[in-house]
């Protein structure tokens, strides 16, 4: 049966119903929500029901958005995770997250920490079967926050057996006096570098910034051999030092007078060769000479000889032709004393008739008294 068969009735049977009105319907509902309307045909606005639900929905919605805003500061970072998936890394600044949604791990990656073994706990076992207690201290930061806090459950404690396990292998590796005296610094070295390695392998996200090992002790039973071994150590220190310091003292003395010696004997050298030189030069000059006279160089030459030797020598024997007496002039004595007057208190006139007698002598081949008189006073 068709609608209209109906004459004009509902066929659900209805009546004779108009269809709802679709804005009639929607403003009843503003009224409600907005508390308006009439009620009881008085006039006045009827609270409406849902307003109060309206507000609280709003106060909920701005409590969860004030939640989920954060500031990082420049010393820290964040990891998100949303629905407990890792989501992103939160630089410094403004951020939201959404509250009950995503988790975040804020941590300051700059700060240095610091971890230091209970005293006690560090004693170890060189290559020379000796035990010894290394107290150390290891510096650290965040490098990775992600790694930090998502690979490793406990990072603290896996930085404290990666630290126990490097210092032990290289303490291991080394004899007792490299571990409490000269080798420390390159065994500290070399811990450092192999605790990073194991951090990076294991994923923990730490930077080892330095490790710092203190003086090694011995257990305290055999405390005082050690305190002589050491001291001994440090006495051999000083006295090497002090032969270095003695070394480089004398070394430059020595070379000094080296070079002054080679110097010395390379001026022999050149006045030799200057002097032999120059007595070929004169030889090949008096050889020039000689050929043009033989006989006035040949005196001449004597002469010369004479004159070298005679003024070298302080006595002079005079031998008269003719005669016994061999004269003696003790030229040395008539030298002082007419310079200074000393020495035998001759002065100059007893001088000058000491030369004239002795050239008289030499003339007429007789000795006179006064020249005795004066020898045997001079002798």
């Amino acid at each position: 049966m068709a609608w209209n068969d109906q004459g004009g009735r509902d066929p659900w049977g209805g009546g004779n119903q108009q269809p709802p009105d679709l804005d009639e319907a929607f403003r009843k509902l503003k009224e409600k929500l907005t508390g308006g309307g009439s009620g009881g045909g008085s006039g006045k606005p009827r609270p409406s029901s849902g307003a109060p639900l309206l507000i609280g929905l709003l106060v909920l919605a701005g409590f969860w958005f004030w939640q989920g805003i954060y500031v990082l500061d420049e010393q820290e970072r964040g990891v998100v995770l949303r629905l407990g998936q890792y989501h992103d890394t939160i630089m410094p600044g403004f951020n939201w997250q959404p509250a009950m949604i995503d988790t975040v791990f804020v941590d300051n990656v700059t700060q240095e920490r610091q971890y230091s073994p209970a005293l006690g706990q560090n004693l170890m076992l060189t290559r020379d079967e000796n035990i010894v207690d290394v107290p150390l201290t290891v510096q650290y930061n965040i490098r990775d926050i992600k790694d930090y806090y998502l690979n490793i459950s406990d990072p603290d404690a896996t930085l404290e057996q990666a630290t126990d396990s490097a210092v032990r292998h290289v303490v291991g590796s080394a004899d007792l006096n490299n571990v409490i005296s000269a080798g420390r610094e390159l065994l500290r070295e070399e811990v450092e570098v192999r605790l990073q390695t194991y951090l990076d392998n294991y994923g923990t996200g730490i930077h080892v910034i330095d490790v710092t090992m203190q003086e090694a002790r011995p257990p305290e039973a055999v405390k005082q051999a050690f305190d002589d071994v050491i001291a001994a150590s440090a006495d051999k220190e000083r006295l090497i030092n002090e032969a270095q310091a003695y070394r480089n003292q004398i070394l430059p003395q020595a070379r000094g007078e080296a070079q002054r010696a080679i110097e010395n004997a390379n001026g022999y050298q050149g006045e030799l060769i200057a002097r032999a030189e120059g007595e070929a030069d004169r030889f090949k000059q008096l050889l020039v000479e000689y050929s043009l006279a033989p006989e006035v160089t040949r005196e001449r030459l004597y002469l010369d000889t004479v004159e070298t030797v005679m003024s070298n020598a302080n006595k002079v024997l005079v031998d008269v032709e003719g005669g016994n007496n061999m004269m003696y002039l003790p030229l040395d004595q008539l030298t002082r004393g007419v310079a200074g007057g000393g020495g035998t208190g001759m002065t100059a006139e007893q001088a000058r008739q000491l030369v004239q007698e002795t050239m008289n002598q030499l003339r007429t081949g007789t000795p006179t008294s006064t020249n005795t008189s004066t020898t045997r006073t001079l002798r």
